[in-house]
């Protein structure tokens, strides 16, 4: 769904008939609440097919992060799974340019991905801090035209799932906690990881009520 970056290049052109509103895509939606069930049907199928793809010692790069973007909007979207070639920006927040995504994900994957995962074994305050390094910094990198932020947590998910925890249930970062969560991402920019380790362990703390007593 469009409508909330500023963007300029050829990945900004939108469906006709959308009024602006929504990308150009494979499907010929035009109603904002169409493509967003779209890419959520499509995002719940793409879990499924990454908990047999993925094992619990598994370290993750960013041809996975890629891959994991085009199995979830290929169906969708041309660009799907392709780093983009438009600079964004978010009330504005000007995220990494375009032309620096691929040596960005490169160092990302050398760095937090090799540093982070797999985290099989982790301890609740290791598996925070490495929830929080890897989906802060490919946050601000932002390497798709669209999904990034469930992208991220798509990979959360899949880290959570290797240290051992249920599905994660991200209500927290959404609603009331969106503004925290937002702040915490803008602290990421300074490498102060502590707001996001908060958020996620609010994720973490929601996840387990909802599966009841943890022994």
């Amino acid at each position: 769904m469009a409508g909330r970056y500023e963007a300029v290049g050829i990945e900004a052109e939108f469906e006709p008939g959308s009024r602006g509103r929504v990308l150009r895509n494979k499907l010929g939606l035009k109603r904002v609440r169409d493509i967003q069930q779209a890419e959520s049907e499509a995002l719940l199928a793409v879990e499924e097919g990454a908990l047999e793809r993925y094992s619990a010692d598994h370290r993750f790069t960013a041809g996975d992060i890629c891959e994991l973007h085009r199995r979830w909007l290929g169906e969708i979207y041309d660009w799907a799974g392709q780093y983009r070639s438009v600079n964004l920006e978010k009330t504005g927040v000007h995220f990494a340019a375009a032309l620096q995504v691929p040596r960005l994900m490169a160092a990302f994957e050398a760095n937090e991905l090799a540093s982070h995962t797999p985290c099989i074994g982790m301890g609740r305050a290791q598996l925070l801090r490495a929830l929080a390094v890897t989906h802060g910094e490919l946050v601000l990198i932002h390497p798709f035209r669209e999904g990034n932020g469930r992208c991220a947590r798509l990979l959360a998910w899949l880290m959570a799932l290797q240290a051992g925890m249920p599905p994660l249930d991200f209500n927290p970062l959404a609603g009331r906690g969106r503004r925290a969560y937002f702040a915490a991402v803008q602290a990421v920019w300074d490498k102060d990881y502590g707001p996001l380790e908060a958020r996620f362990a609010a994720v973490i703390r929601r996840t387990l009520r909802g599966v009841g007593p943890q022994p």
